[in-house]
């Protein structure tokens, strides 16, 4: 019999040996009841980045001084004894002006981009029933699509990480998805899919297509305008890559009848009341985000000129806050092993064979953060 002890970190006392865990002990008996399919699964990772320069998270390094000097009197006014407004009405205009939501289209907000994924496949989810995707692509639409049941349908890229539409429309015809997911620009690429590609989609897919502008500060580039010309279009955002990852806040915005259903799955009071005050607070000073934004969009040319001046490296294009790159010569997982020894962390997109064999994945930080990087990555490579 197999068995399986879980640990709650803060409730072990001192001196606890783990020889008196047995009576916390479950059982493979127990465990049949978790369905198979998410014991098979593995739990999303974050890696630990204590005292190291952090460039594996594609966040914004820039601290919000300039915006949160006033937060404490703001915060302090929330009722934090009271449920917060279940719908963030006033937090919700405010997104919806801040990120140029056309008149007419509805909104409906999540804790962070995540929760969103999972309402919609949540909406959806059936027998016979499938989301698609792209792959390489955001590892999310396929754990979510796990997580509630569903099959998920990769389309590979192809071998420019573009989309191939013979490839696609054969899929979409085969698979007929209940939902298409098209991150732009794609993580981990980077790249931006053609706009004539997408709306292609759009014009074959049965049913919903889903935006991902998660990086739209840096793209410059949206499907925003297109929601009143596309009843099955939704477009998603967050405000995580605009320097407020901690807030843990997205939006799904579309054609009122489709976001009215979408929500009626969200959980009440998924917004707290402390995101909804400080979230307005700072969006009444985007455009400090905003000059943060052009900050980085300048560094990811200067770190995609310096990567590609590498002998030992295949950098790819980016309109996102990240760079792809795939390393020649050199094995990925030392070089990535190399870097973070001397104090820097990155992301390793490695996998032994497909699209990302030997690749890494770099998010823009400042100056001096990307200096240090490159610096390590110079390093690596003539060690190895």
């Amino acid at each position: 019999m197999k068995i399986i002890f879980f640990v709650w970190p803060g409730l072990v006392p001192s001196g606890f040996k783990f020889n008196d865990l047995r009576a916390m002990a479950v059982t493979d008996k127990l465990l049949d009841w978790i369905r198979p399919e998410i014991r098979e699964l593995s739990a999303y990772h974050v890696a630990d980045a204590s005292g190291l320069t952090k460039l594996d998270a594609m966040e914004n390094p820039y601290t919000l001084d300039e915006l949160t000097g006033h937060w404490p009197e703001v915060l302090a006014a929330a009722e934090i004894n009271r449920y917060p407004d279940p719908s963030a009405a006033v937090l919700r205009d405010k997104l919806a002006q801040v990120m140029g939501v056309p008149e007419g289209m509805a909104t409906v907000l999540g804790n962070g981009s995540d929760e969103l994924i999972q309402m919609l496949a949540m909406v959806v989810s059936g027998r016979d029933r499938c989301i698609m995707s792209f792959d390489p692509g955001f590892v999310m639409y396929r754990m979510i699509a796990e997580f509630v049941g569903m099959d998920y349908v990769g389309v590979p890229l192809d071998e420019d990480f573009n989309i191939d539409m013979a490839v696609t429309r054969a899929a979409i015809e085969q698979h007929r998805p209940a939902i298409i997911f098209i991150a732009y620009p794609n993580n981990p690429t980077a790249n931006l899919f053609s706009a004539a590609d997408i709306e292609a989609i759009l014009q074959m897919a049965p049913g919903l297509v889903v935006v991902d502008e998660a990086y739209h500060p840096f793209a410059q580039d949206s499907f925003m305008p297109k929601l009143v010309d596309y009843e099955q279009l939704l477009v998603m955002r967050t405000v995580s890559k605009m320097g407020l990852a901690g807030l843990r806040l997205g939006m799904l915005a579309g054609a009122p009848a489709l976001i009215q259903e979408v929500d009626k799955v969200r959980l009440p009071y998924n917004i707290n009341v402390l995101t909804q005050q400080a979230a307005c607070a700072a969006l009444e000073q985007v455009f400090v985000l905003d000059e943060q934004a052009a900050l980085i969009r300048n560094e990811r040319e200067a770190m995609l000129k310096a990567l590609a001046a590498l002998a030992a490296v295949e950098v790819f294009p980016s309109r996102a806050n990240f760079i792809l790159f795939r390393l020649i010569g050199h094995d990925a997982g030392k070089v990535f092993a190399s870097i973070r020894e001397q104090g820097v962390l990155i992301k390793n997109m490695n996998a032994q064979t497909g699209a990302l064999k030997n690749c890494l994945r770099v998010t823009v930080g400042r100056p001096e953060e990307n200096t240090a990087f490159i610096t390590a990555l110079e390093k690596a490579l003539g060690a190895a």
